[in-house]
C-alpha cells in the first residue's frame, strides 16, 4: 500500500524499543500514551532474542539463526535461541492485546528490514550474509513470507486495528555506500547496487498489502527517494540529522503523499525543551519548502529521535507524553 491518502495516521507514536524487561508494563504505557497511534513495545534489555536483530531473526520461514560471540549466526535448524525470540515475541503481543482490547485505528509493529537483517546476520563462514547475492535474497524471501503470519496474528489480536507496518533499516546508509564491515574489520563489503535494493525493498513492503509500511532509520543521509519508490508509505528519521541538502527530496517526498515520522524528542536522559521548542525545526524546514502549514498535521507523525532502550523508565515515559504534546502544538499552531 504506497498511497497513505486514504489512511489516517496518528499524529504521534513511539519508535519501537523501550527499557526494562516488562511486557505488560511496556505495553501499558505505549497504549496508554498514544492511544489514537499505539506500538508494540520491544525490550532488548532482556537479551539475545528480545533485541531487534534476533526478534526478527526468529520470525524468519525456513531460516534459523543462533547466537555466536560475534553476532547472530544463521544455522541449519531451530534451537534455543530461536525459541527464546519467539517466547518473547509472543508474551509482548499477549500483553498488546491486553492493553488494546477497545482500540480502534492505527497500531504499528516493527520488524528489522532485509539490508540491516543482511549486514547484521552471519553466513556459516563468519561474514554477513550481504556478503553473497544469493543469501540476501533467500533473506528477504524468508523475511516476506514470516511477515505475513506475523501481521494476521496481530490482526486477530486486535480486530479494530489498522495495521502499520514499520521496517527498521538503521544499516542501508551503510549498505548503499559500501561501508558495512568484513568479519575481519579491514575491509568492507562492496556497495550494493540501488536498484537491487530498491527492488528487494518493495518485495518486502508488498508483504503488507493490507496496510501502510514505514522504513524508520536513525542514521544520517536516509535515502528518501528510494524508499518512496520502493512503497514506503512513510519515512521515520531522526530530525536532527536532517540537513538543508535534503530539502528536494523531503518535499517531493510530502508532495507525492509521503509521510515524515519526524524524531524530534531526545531518546536518552536529558532535559526536554517546551512542546512547541521541540517541532520548531519541522515548522522552519516547512517554511524552507514553500509547503502550505496546514498540509504539517497530515503530513507529520512526531516521534523519539530513535528507539528508548537506553534511556531510563522515567525519561520513556516523559518523552512519548512529551510527543504527544509536541504533535498538538504543531497542530494547533502549524506557523
Amino acid at each position: 500500500m504506497s498511497e497513505n491518502s486514504q489512511f489516517q495516521f496518528g499524529a504521534a507514536t513511539g519508535v519501537g524499543s523501550m527499557p526494562g524487561g516488562d511486557a505488560r508494563e511496556a505495553a501499558k504505557t505505549a497504549v496508554g500514551s498514544f492511544e489514537d497511534f499505539p506500538f508494540l513495545p520491544e525490550l532488548p534489555a532482556r537479551g539475545p532474542g528480545a533485541d531487534m536483530i534476533g526478534r526478527t531473526a526468529g520470525l524468519l520461514v525456513e531460516l534459523y539463526a543462533r547466537v555466536e560471540p560475534s553476532g547472530w549466526r544463521l544455522g541449519d535448524r531451530p534451537g534455543r535461541d530461536t525459541r527464546r525470540a519467539r517466547s518473547w515475541l509472543r508474551e509482548d503481543l499477549d500483553a498488546l492485546e491486553e492493553h488494546t482490547q477497545e482500540h480502534q485505528g492505527p497500531l504499528k509493529v516493527q520488524a528489522v528490514g532485509p539490508w540491516t537483517l543482511a549486514a547484521n546476520l552471519e553466513l556459516r563462514n563468519g561474514e554477513a550474509a550481504l556478503s553473497d547475492p544469493g543469501a540476501c535474497r533467500d533473506l528477504a524471501a524468508s523475511l516476506a513470507e514470516g511477515l505475513r503470519p506475523h501481521l494476521a496474528e496481530v490482526r486477530r489480536r486486535v480486530p479494530g486495528a489498522q495495521v502499520v507496518l514499520q521496517l527498521d533499516e538503521p544499516s542501508l546508509t551503510a549498505v548503499l555506500r559500501g561501508q558495512v564491515r568484513t568479519a575481519s574489520g579491514y575491509r568492507t563489503h562492496r556497495a550494493v547496487d540501488r536498484q537491487v535494493v530498491e527492488a528487494t525493498l518493495r518485495d518486502v513492503v508488498g508483504v503488507h498489502a493490507e496496510g501502510p509500511v514505514v522504513v524508520h532509520s536513525c542514521a544520517p543521509d536516509v535515502p528518501f527517494a528510494l524508499l518512496r519508490r520502493a512503497g514506503a508509505a512513510g519515512v521515520s528519521f531522526d530530525f536532527s540529522l536532517v540537513t538543508e541538502r535534503d530539502d528536494e527530496v523531503l518535499g517531493e517526498a510530502v508532495e507525492a503523499g509521503t509521510r515524515l515520522f519526524a524524531g524530534v524528542v531526545p531518546a536518552t536522559d536529558g532535559p526536554l525543551s517546551d512542546p512547541a521548542g521541540s517541532v520548531m525545526g519541522v515548522r522552519t524546514l516547512w517554511r524552507r519548502l514553500g509547503l502550505r502549514p496546514g498540509l504539517l498535521a497530515d503530513a507529520v507523525t512526531v516521534t523519539p529521535a530513535c528507539g528508548l532502550a537506553g534511556a531510563s523508565p522515567a525519561y520513556a515515559r516523559q518523552a512519548l507524553a512529551h510527543c504527544v504534546r509536541a504533535a498538538r502544538s504543531l497542530a494547533d499552531n502549524p506557523e
